[in-house]
């Protein structure tokens, strides 16, 4: 192991790690189907790849996958509160994959991680929240010239690549995985749906039944939640700033309010936004005593957690795992879950492995898209979405892993579809 570059918390958990990653591998059939053909044809041979991810059993099956397909592959994560210990244990001491994550890592180390994956000088990245690549563009841009493309995950981090497109200063090729249908339309709100609700459980032993639950944000992680707080019986009030989604969240059946009017009324506060400060400091006074906040959104920074510590006069750090009590001024605690990082990754174990499966199979077939196109002229310097055949490519290879089988058009209808000469008779 002294030969694998890493930092981990405890290399003994690895046999724990090992069983979680292969129990994981079990319910990711697709990604299999992918690794199985990568070992054999070694599409990534010699590459140097580095990635920014949540270190989860899903995260190693997707990392197995690269080195099966001739990857030099390294692990950082992409929060500090997602990486599960025993995953990045048997990701060094089982998988010989350099590896730098510990659960509750302070700032210093988590931009430490970052700065080893980067140094290593890949040509490949894969990132969680775009904070890999922004390094890339400022204190480590010295490394950007070789980066040949990089994956993005999230809704968070193709927003701040975006912003770089529009500036005109993005210097790297860069695959807006997130934005594909095999990844939000399911990711996002299949799996976020489940696992947030999942996170909260966990750390606070809730029935929603009865509760309102302030969902902020009907993106599709926002609609998943929704949908799926719905289910179990809460009252659901949803906030936004889009009037299509607005109208949306409203025709799906949910009641649609200002944050600050909906701060009264909520018992659960989850935000989805990708945005910061989505609670500010003035709705935390506005808000009933005993109430929940957290974030599955990405970054803590969506609640405003400095204004609630300044107007705090008191906070009691885990008064249940996962939980910190902010006692108010008016003597209304407020119960902030996970130090408002991910709810669903810091609380529980993130998204189940069946739809990471998709996610993970885009990201690996995106990869090898996006070598052979490096390959063949290069990728053009821009925010690129996912290739259609690649989705489809996906969709199918799910299906077919469910025993689901559909339909197909037959001539006469690829003829009918395809002209314009046949009408309403």
């Amino acid at each position: 192991m002294a030969k694998i570059k890493h930092d981990i918390k405890d290399a003994k958990l690895a046999t724990e790690g090992k069983k979680r990653v292969d129990w994981a591998a079990k319910d990711m059939p697709v990604l299999g189907l992918i690794a199985e053909r990568m070992r054999k044809e070694k599409p990534l041979k010699g590459i140097t790849m580095s990635a920014c991810l949540h270190v989860t059993a899903e995260t190693a099956n997707l990392m197995r996958t690269l080195k099966a397909g001739g990857a030099d592959v390294a692990l950082c994560a992409s929060n500090p509160l997602s990486t599960q210990d025993d995953v990045a244990a048997t990701l060094v001491v089982h998988d010989k994959i350099p590896t730098f994550a510990i659960r509750g890592e302070d700032n210093n180390t988590y931009y430490q991680h970052l700065h080893e994956v980067i140094e290593r000088g890949p040509e490949l990245t894969m990132d969680d929240g775009a904070d890999l690549v922004t390094l890339l563009h400022t204190e480590l841009s010295r490394y950007a010239p070789q980066v040949r493309a990089s994956m993005e995950e999230t809704t968070t981090g193709v927003i701040r690549l975006k912003a770089l497109e529009a500036d005109g200063t993005l210097a790297i090729p860069v695959i807006a995985v997130n934005d594909a249908d095999t990844k939000h339309l399911f990711d996002n709100r299949y799996g976020t749906g489940q696992s947030t609700i999942d996170g909260i459980i966990r750390a606070t032993d809730m029935l929603f039944a009865g509760k309102t639950v302030v969902v902020i944000g009907y993106g599709w992680c926002g609609r998943g939640v929704a949908s799926r707080a719905a289910g179990l019986g809460a009252h659901v009030v949803v906030t936004e700033v889009d009037p299509l989604r607005a109208l949306e969240a409203t025709m799906d059946g949910f009641r649609v309010m200002p944050i600050a009017a909906a701060a009264k009324e909520g018992d659960v506060f989850i935000t989805l936004t990708g945005n910061k400060h989505c609670i500010a400091a003035k709705h935390f006074g506005l808000m009933k005593d005993g109430a929940v906040v957290c974030n599955s959104g990405h970054f803590d920074l969506e609640i405003d957690l400095v204004g609630l510590k300044k107007m705090a006069k008191k906070v009691n750090r885990n008064v249940r795992h996962c939980v910190d009590e902010y006692v108010l001024p008016n003597g209304h605690s407020i119960n902030v879950l996970a130090e408002g990082r991910l709810v669903n990754l810091s609380a529980a174990e993130g998204h189940p492995a069946s739809v990471m499966d998709m996610s993970f199979a885009t990201q690996a077939l995106a990869s090898e898209w996006a070598m052979k196109m490096s390959n063949n002229g290069g990728l053009e310097v821009r925010v690129h979405p996912v290739s259609p055949a690649i989705e489809a490519q996906v969709a199918a290879l799910k299906l077919a892993g469910m025993g689901i089988k559909i339909d197909r058009l037959t001539k006469d209808q690829k003829t009918y579809l395809s002209s314009w000469t046949e009408g309403t008779t």
